[in-house]
């Protein structure tokens, strides 16, 4: 597994260049990329050209957010599905092999059951579709409270739920995104994950909580970077993830909040650092291995 900055979880921005610089002064071996900013860049000046940089810099792609609506209403969903064609060989060229979306907690337009039958329908095609491109799929949740305040109806939003759900779906190119912080908040414990195996995580999030709050309490500016909480022992989770033999990106994802009034620098260091801890606490290598026993 490897070191990964999300630009996008810390709610900052940059031109590609800017942000492969920060990735790389701050010790991250991984960056997430907007795929339609990618892509116009190859639309206008071709592929080698807007993958210059990344390959110089030797960093790999941790993941990009699902352009496809398959939460959407079916003529949204199918006027999708027939674009993903236009894309999808672009995106494995490129080097975007992680494709990443989260289930909406909660709706006003179906009860669970209904909910659940045609995620699973729509997954395993999206999923078929993304196969052929070598593009994985990882299917994340939200588990605060207050993201489904207002809705009539309450879906997926723990680990049980989701598993259920991704069990359904007959893709092996189909997985899961680890959220340590959601996790928490739903009683979940990353044992669980097993049952999955390594090879269907997709991608880790990390974030802690504060220790004096209830998890089922916890809102999502709660977020708080890994070890400063107390609450959520993320070094032990990593030799959990790397005894599994996870091998992709682990990402830290504090509240954007929990860096305000810091400069873009100042910020990816601050995650920087709070990663490099957990990271050595875990007695990882480098390139997301643990040091093999001492032989006497």
């Amino acid at each position: 597994m490897f070191k990964n900055l999300s630009p996008q979880a810390l709610a900052i921005s940059g031109r590609q260049s800017e942000l492969i610089e920060l990735a790389l002064s701050f010790g991250f071996r991984g960056l997430d990329l907007d795929f339609v900013e990618f892509a116009d860049q190859v639309k206008s000046h071709g592929l080698a050209h807007a993958k210059r940089l990344l390959d110089s810099a030797k960093l790999q792609i941790g993941g990009f957010t699902l352009p496809t609506r398959w939460q959407a209403d079916e003529t949204t969903f199918r006027e999708d599905m027939a674009l993903l064609p236009t894309w999808a060989p672009g995106a494995a060229e490129g080097g975007f092999r992680r494709a990443l979306t989260w289930i909406e907690p909660a709706s006003d337009e179906a009860p669970f059951h209904q909910n659940f039958e045609t995620g699973r329908k729509r997954l395993t095609e999206l999923a078929k579709a993304l196969e052929v491109h070598g593009i994985r799929l990882g299917v994340g949740f939200t588990a605060a409270a207050e993201a489904r305040v207002g809705k009539a109806f309450e879906f997926i939003h723990s680990l049980d739920a989701l598993l259920m759900l991704l069990m359904g779906v007959p893709a092996k190119n189909v997985g899961m995104i680890v959220d340590l912080w959601d996790l928490h908040v739903t009683g979940g414990a990353l044992d669980a994950v097993r049952k999955l195996g390594g090879e269907r995580l997709v991608a880790v999030r990390l974030a802690d909580a504060p220790s004096d709050v209830a998890p089922a309490d916890l809102k999502s500016n709660q977020r708080m970077l890994p070890g400063d909480g107390g609450a959520i022992d993320s070094a032990a989770a990593l030799v959990t993830l790397a005894e599994m033999g996870f091998d992709g990106p682990v990402t830290p994802a504090p509240h954007p909040e929990q860096l305000k009034g810091m400069r873009r620098e100042a910020a990816v260091k601050r995650v920087g650092e709070s990663l490099d801890r957990v990271w050595r606490g875990a007695g990882l290598s480098v390139a997301g291995k643990l040091a093999p026993p001492v032989r006497h």
